[in-house]
């Protein structure tokens, strides 16, 4: 029995300062990363530390994070309890659901990083590392898909958002609570979610040349940034207003939009849901969806273009991306 840790880099791994450059960098393995962690060898479970990749989060893409899924994929099958993946904060609500997506195993994927770096005082790494392990090692966390473990909570990474930038506790899980938390160093799960199946398999060429933008409405909106899009684009998710609303005047351009690629509808609120069929004015969510427009329900706009641009990738076509919508949505 072991637990597999997959390093990518990140705040949690930025332990020294270049000559060359101001700002801390990445320098910190996987070696590094565990060394620092009090309470370790209480675990119990060895550590198979896999230094993949050394790079801020903002630069990670699809492809590396399906490779990264892979490794932790093959990991399991050679007997890994559970799996850990350090990475930096900026993008880890994405990485983390794109994982989920396509995660096959009922062992747990445990996505974790770090808000305070190593040089500072109040280093948050060492702490959010070790409860990671706790809970890829924890038998109550199998089944419940990929994890996020942080500031002593378990959330599931297709609820989780980052919330705010520079706070320890900026993760959060704004429509469900956590799944759990850490406790005296004991993983206890108080509520347990519904595992949906794992998207068929993507091509990783075919997500590499898959393009679907985000488009964030604002008040006076005219919608030119739209023209042209389905000539660069495969689809695009909108983020409204409140419960899925955009001006009157955006309206017809996102309608004719949608007669030539997917448009997804959801929500720049942070929290809650799109509507259906509630408000009925030019620009409400009927009315969009009347045009052609996809509900995203609970999806927020992120997580909306990651599942879009996975369901493309793997060939799905208008039908396939409203039934993925509803499921995950």
């Amino acid at each position: 029995m072991s637990i597999a840790l997959i390093t990518l880099g990140g705040t949690i791994a930025m332990g020294g300062v270049d000559a060359d450059r101001p700002g801390v960098v990445t320098r910190l393995t996987g070696a590094d990363l565990t060394a620092a962690v009090p309470g370790l060898a209480q675990l119990g479970v060895p550590v198979d530390v896999r230094d993949t990749h050394a790079v801020p989060s903002a630069h990670l893409t699809g492809r590396q994070l399906l490779a990264v899924v892979d490794e932790a994929s093959r990991a399991v099958s050679d007997g890994a309890t559970g799996v850990v993946v350090t990475q930096g904060t900026d993008t880890l609500e994405e990485t983390a659901f794109l994982a989920d997506l396509v995660w096959p195993h009922a062992a747990p994927l445990v996505f974790t990083g770090a808000m305070r770096n190593p040089t500072l005082a109040g280093a948050d790494g060492p702490a959010n590392l070790l409860a990671a392990l706790r809970v890829a090692a924890a038998p109550t966390a199998r089944d419940l898909g990929v994890l996020v473990a942080v500031n002593d909570e378990v959330h599931a990474a297709r609820w989780l958002r980052k919330t705010h930038s520079t706070s320890i506790s900026t993760f959060a899980s704004p429509n469900t609570g956590p799944l759990g938390q850490v406790i005296e160093g004991e993983v206890r799960v108080l509520t347990r979610l519904v595992r949906h199946e794992p998207l068929s398999p993507i091509d990783p060429d075919r997500l590499d040349t898959t393009r679907v933008a985000l488009y964030v409405v604002t008040m006076d909106d005219d919608g030119l940034l739209l023209n042209d899009l389905d000539h660069t684009h495969h689809a695009v998710v909108v983020a409204g207003f409140g419960v899925g609303h955009v001006p009157a005047t955006l309206a017809p351009v996102l309608g004719d939009l949608a007669e030539r690629m997917p448009v997804v509808l959801t929500s720049r609120s942070g929290a809650g849901s799109v509507l259906r069929h509630t408000y009925g004015a030019v620009g409400s969510e009927t009315d969009l969806q009347r045009r052609g427009l996809l509900n995203g329900g609970l999806l927020d706009p992120y997580k909306a273009r990651v599942l879009l641009r996975l369901l493309l990738a793997a060939g799905g076509g208008r039908d396939e991306v409203a039934a993925a919508l509803a499921r995950h949505g």
